[in-house]
C-alpha cells in the first residue's frame, strides 16, 4: 500500500474513532454485569491506598496503560508527543500506535527519541501487525521499531478481523505463530500480544505464551469496534454490508479477562475494550487483569494537549483509588480478591 493511501487511511480512523456513534462496538463489555460487595467499614486510610504496580521492571504509579492510538501523520506527531509527556507526570505506561508508516516511509509521526526523552522512567511499547510478520518484517524490522523510540516491549497487534473486511486488507495469516516464535527467540525485548477489539479467547492466549509472548492485552469487544470503523470508512455499499455486520462480533472484555486468567494462571494480562472509567478499571483487575488499557476513551484529551491527558487519567486514578476503598482493599493484591455480589434474585433466600 502507498504512503499516501495508509497516511490516509489512519486519518480517517481517527477522524471515526472521535465519534463515538460511528466507531462503537455493540457488543456490551460486560462490566456492568459485575457489582462489587460494598465495604461499609473498610478500615483504611483512602491516602494511603496502595495502587502501584510494575511492568518491565518499571514503577507504575498505577496500573494503567495508555493504549494504542493511531492518526494521520500530520496529527499523530503531536498526538504522540502529548501523550509521552502526560504517561511521564502520571507514572503510567504508554503504547504506541503502529509503527508501519515510519518503518516503511520518511514519516515518523512524532514516533522518535524524542519520546523516551519526554518519558523516561515509564515503561514505553513500540508496535506493528501480527500479518507484517508474514509480508517481510522480521527480527531487524522489529528491533527498528524498538529503537525508534528506545522502547522497553514490543507489541504485536493481532486485528484479523479489520483486515478482513477492510478494503486492501491483509487476508493471509498462515505462519504467523511461527514467525511469532521466531521472533520471540532472537528479539532481545519482551513480547506483547494484542487484539485490537475482539478480545483474545483462553485457547489462542495459551498457543501466544507458548510462542514466548510475554504479556496477552485481551483489549475484548465493548468498545471502539474496527469493523464498524471500516464500515465507515469505505463508499463500497457491498463492502460497508459485509463488515457492518461484524460490529457486534467478539468476546466481551470482562468475559475475556475472566476466562484467561482461569486457562492461564501465571499470564500477564492487559485489559482493554471498552474501559470507561477507574470502576470499569477496578472490575477488570478483580476479573484478573494485571494492567487496565484506555484509548479511544482519553483520544479527546490527546488532541488537546499532556495536561488534558494528565487530568483525564487523574479521574480515573482517584476512582480507582475510591473502589479500592469501598470494598476495603489496602492494595491492587487485596482488590483482585474484593467480594462480588451474586446475580440479584429478587425471589430467592
Amino acid at each position: 500500500m502507498g504512503k499516501e493511501l495508509l497516511a490516509d487511511r489512519k486519518n480517517d480512523h481517527l477522524d471515526i474513532v472521535l465519534d463515538p456513534q460511528r466507531a462503537c462496538s455493540t457488543v456490551r463489555s460486560g462490566f456492568a454485569d459485575v457489582t462489587f460487595e460494598h465495604c461499609a467499614l473498610p478500615e483504611l486510610r483512602l491516602d494511603d491506598v496502595d495502587i502501584h504496580t510494575a511492568l518491565f521492571g518499571r514503577v507504575l504509579a498505577a496500573p494503567l496503560l495508555i493504549s494504542s492510538m493511531t492518526g494521520g501523520a500530520a496529527r499523530a506527531a503531536q498526538i504522540n508527543l502529548n501523550l509521552a509527556e502526560a504517561a511521564q507526570a502520571l507514572g503510567i505506561a504508554l503504547a504506541v500506535g503502529s509503527q508501519r508508516i515510519a518503518l516503511e516511509n520518511e514519516a515518523d509521526q512524532g514516533l522518535t527519541r524524542q519520546l523516551r526523552e519526554l518519558a523516561p522512567d515509564v515503561p514505553l511499547l513500540a508496535n506493528f501487525g501480527a500479518a507484517q510478520l508474514v509480508a517481510g518484517y522480521g527480527v531487524a524490522e522489529a528491533q527498528r521499531a524498538v529503537d525508534m523510540i528506545e522502547a522497553d516491549a514490543l507489541i504485536i497487534h493481532f486485528n484479523p478481523l479489520q483486515e478482513a473486511v477492510q478494503v486492501g486488507g491483509d487476508r493471509d495469516w498462515r505462519g504467523v505463530l511461527l514467525a511469532l516464535e521466531e521472533l520471540a527467540l532472537r528479539l532481545p525485548v519482551p513480547l506483547v500480544a494484542k487484539e485490537v477489539g475482539a478480545g483474545i479467547s483462553p485457547a489462542v492466549a495459551q498457543r501466544l505464551l507458548d510462542a514466548g509472548v510475554s504479556v496477552i492485552d485481551i483489549a475484548g469487544a465493548g468498545g471502539t469496534s474496527w469493523a464498524a470503523v471500516e464500515a465507515e470508512r469505505t463508499h463500497d455499499r457491498r463492502q460497508q454490508a459485509v463488515a457492518r455486520a461484524f460490529a457486534g462480533w467478539g468476546i466481551p472484555t470482562a468475559q475475556a479477562i475472566a476466562s484467561v486468567r482461569r486457562a492461564c494462571p501465571g499470564a500477564h494480562l492487559v485489559a482493554s475494550g471498552g474501559i470507561r472509567d477507574g470502576i470499569d478499571a477496578a472490575k477488570a483487575i478483580r476479573l484478573g487483569a494485571d494492567l487496565v488499557g484506555q484509548a479511544a476513551g482519553v483520544l479527546d484529551a490527546a488532541l488537546t494537549g499532556p495536561d488534558a491527558v494528565v487530568e483525564h487519567f487523574q479521574i480515573m486514578i482517584e476512582q480507582l483509588r475510591i473502589a479500592c476503598f469501598c470494598t476495603g482493599s489496602a492494595d491492587l493484591a487485596a482488590l483482585a480478591r474484593a467480594p462480588l455480589l451474586p446475580a440479584f434474585d429478587p425471589n430467592g433466600p
